[in-house]
Formats: C-alpha cells, structure tokens, sequence
C-alpha cells in the first residue's frame, strides 16, 4: 500500500513541476502579448498624429460616427 501511495505522490509532485513550468511560460506569452499591444497603440497613436484628419475628424471615428470606408 505504501510503494502506491510513493507513487501517487511522485505523480503529484512532477505534475505541480509540469503546472508551474506551464504558468511560467504563459505568462512570458501573455507579457510578449502586452508589449506587441502596447506596440501597436504606440504606431497607431503616431499615425493619428501624423494624419491629415482633424480632431474633430479623429474624434468622430473614435466614437463610431464616421465609418471605417468614409475614413479613407
């Protein structure tokens, strides 16, 4: 009954092992997810600066006033 019960518990450790590794590597991606987001709101804010439009104009898309095919 013992040699069963070492058993179970080799199976649990090594399987908290696999679960923390799993953690840690979701959350490495869920960082690299963060900085690519924050990446791209940074272009877009630049593209907004660098645009032609007003604000009024940017306001109004942002706000869903104005649709995507009258943006151009």
């Amino acid at each position: 009954m013992s040699r069963r019960s070492v058993s179970i518990d080799d199976k649990i450790a090594r399987q908290k092992e696999a679960v923390a590794k799993a953690r840690d590597k979701y959350e490495a991606a869920l960082e690299d997810l963060k900085t690519l987001m924050d990446k791209k709101r940074d272009m877009e804010g630049k593209e907004l600066i660098n645009s032609e439009k007003s604000l009024d104009e940017i306001l109004a898309f942002m706000n869903g006033e104005i649709e995507d095919q009258e943006w151009t």
